[in-house]
């Protein structure tokens, strides 16, 4: 076994179907014994993939000292969990290769998945996979461009040649603070998009939207080290703009909801929630005007509605652009 992926979830059991396709022997770790054990048995994951078959090549497992051999640990366990999953197998994880593949900022602390694997696993190298995809596509062999964000150069190299596929295409960065927040903050736009076409606010609104939006990710990215050219691309730019036209996406899909006051499935991972309070969070201590992520954050925590947040963005000062 040379790949683990850590997380069974949709993207995690994706990218096992991915690169089992590629040759590689992979291992895949559920956290729910049955799950595994059903899995393993049927060659699916119809709770969280369904109609995608596990090639021969990926072995299920709930013990992640199965996985321990691989070179290579991909960690697709869902962000407000990715410290804790760290500090409970630390022992077995530190001094390896470690790639975070989910999207946001730690709630609590209001840290990246590299920062947290940082700190978690000192000896380990991080990386972080992140950019315009979804489950369903990697999954089918659809062609998909990711980022792959790793500050050593040589690390970053391998991994890109050991993660591509004649599909799944890799472009490599030293930049881990853009890739991350990119990743992490166009969730928040995402689930604004959705509150603008749940509310039947129009196209022009959700364009308007994504477009500010933007802005606001750039200033507060720039503001935490990230460079301008990462936010431009796959990891920022590219992602925001799935994630808000397609209703693939959780986040946006948690925000039609959200607009059109409908309930929505509360064991959906929707990484966008948690990060519009952490990103208001972090921005308010440094002064960075960021009003649509703030007003996300006031519309999932229940203190404002939706034609008060739309009267308070529409009401704000003019301004240059």
């Amino acid at each position: 076994m040379t790949i683990a992926v850590l997380g069974a979830g949709a993207f995690g059991t994706a990218l096992a179907v991915a690169l089992a396709r590629n040759g590689d022997a992979v291992g895949l770790w559920a956290r729910d014994a049955g799950h595994a054990a059903a899995m393993q048995a049927t060659r699916r994951n119809d709770r969280r993939l369904p109609g995608a078959e596990l090639p021969q090549n990926v072995t299920v497992s709930a013990e992640i000292a199965d996985f321990l051999a691989a070179s290579t640990i991909l960690l697709a366990v869902p962000m407000q969990r990715l410290d804790a999953f760290l500090h409970d197998h630390a022992g077995a994880l530190d001094g390896r290769m470690l790639v975070a593949c989910c999207k946001g900022i730690d709630l609590a602390s209001g840290r990246g998945p590299v920062a947290i694997i940082a700190a978690a696993c000192p000896k380990a190298t991080p990386a972080i996979l992140t950019g315009p995809s979804f489950a369903a596509d990697i999954a089918r062999g659809l062609p998909t461009a990711l980022t792959l964000a790793c500050a050593d150069p040589r690390a970053g190299e391998a991994l890109q040649a050991e993660l591509s596929t004649p599909v799944l295409r890799l472009y490599r960065t030293e930049d881990t603070a853009g890739a991350e927040l990119g990743g992490a903050l166009k969730n928040v736009i995402a689930i604004a998009a959705g509150v603008v076409s749940g509310a039947g606010l129009g196209d022009s609104a959700r364009a308007a939207l994504m477009t500010r939006g933007f802005a606001e990710m750039s200033r507060l990215a720039f503001a935490l080290g990230a460079r301008p050219e990462t936010l431009a691309g796959l990891s920022g730019f590219g992602d925001l703009v799935l994630t808000c036209t397609s209703a693939q996406s959780r986040n946006f899909r948690f925000g039609q909801a959200l607009g059109a006051g409908e309930p929505f499935d509360t064991t959906t991972t929707v990484e966008g929630a948690a990060t519009a309070e952490a990103a208001s969070v972090v921005a308010g201590r440094m002064a960075i005007d960021i009003p649509i992520t703030r007003m996300v954050a006031a519309l999932v925590g229940g203190h404002v509605s939706v034609p008060q947040a739309v009267e308070a963005l529409l009401s704000r000062p003019l301004k240059k652009e």
